[in-house]
């Protein structure tokens, strides 16, 4: 079974899985499903590659004009770009005092709709689904069975509490997620799903944790540049 990163939809095979994100979500798809529906248009035939590549860049200048008009245009969040440069071998350790540092709880796979009783939330480890999330900054809560799955793939999750998330901290992860979406080290911003969150913001890794109360690009960057691309399954970094 597949489940649908995008929506609620559920797929008995890839395939059809992958129609679906061709047809219905071409303007959302991240660069690994982008480069999974084009090779099942390569097995289809080149008219149908040309005419999905068509619909995929009326698609991508859709994205852009909406992201340019409700994101508060085209500048950055920060003047000075952080979230774009390059991130260094580890972080600013000063920025990374508070960070919690967990034991594993485990690395296996379980059936998709089974709720997980995690040791603690945000999870930074435990068991999870075989599926993940795309990189991304998302306005809507996935599962924690999910996103442990992208921890052990070496991405951050970040976890930010809607009714305090400023217009300068969204368009800064916003820019963290677009910069960092490696299927082995990817940033992925999410809701905080609990009602009356610890902090304002909540970063996971995996086994690792990190809160801050006001948003702080240099300490998102801090954290990124410690852990990301290091998770269990293939570190890159």
């Amino acid at each position: 079974m597949e489940d649908c990163d995008y929506c609620s939809e559920t797929f008995e095979d890839e395939e059809a899985y992958l129609r679906h994100l061709r047809d219905q979500h071409e303007g959302e798809l991240g660069r690994i499903d982008r480069q999974r529906v084009e090779q099942l248009d390569d097995d289809e035939g080149p008219s149908n590659k040309v005419l999905y590549g068509a619909v995929v860049a009326l698609g991508v200048l859709i994205a852009a004009i909406a992201y340019t008009t409700f994101a508060g245009g085209g500048g950055g969040a920060d003047p000075e770009g952080i979230e774009a440069e390059p991130l260094p071998d580890n972080g600013d350790q000063a920025l990374l005092e508070d960070v919690q540092h967990f034991e594993e709880q485990s690395r296996n796979h379980v059936s998709r709709g089974t709720d997980v009783d995690y040791d603690h939330v945000p999870p930074t480890s435990g068991p999870h689904y075989d599926g993940w999330v795309q990189p991304g900054f998302y306005e809507e809560t996935k599962s924690y069975e999910k996103l442990v799955h992208n921890l052990e793939h070496g991405h951050v999750v970040i976890y930010y509490d809607p009714a305090q998330l400023s217009d300068e901290a969204e368009e800064s992860l916003r820019q963290f997620a677009a910069a960092n979406d490696d299927n082995w080290a990817a940033v992925v911003a999410v809701p905080h799903p609990e009602e009356n969150p610890e902090a304002a913001y909540t970063m996971t890794a995996w086994t690792k944790k990190l809160t801050m109360d006001e948003y702080d690009p240099e300490a998102v960057r801090a954290f990124l540049a410690e852990y990301i691309g290091r998770g269990p399954e293939n570190p890159v970094r």
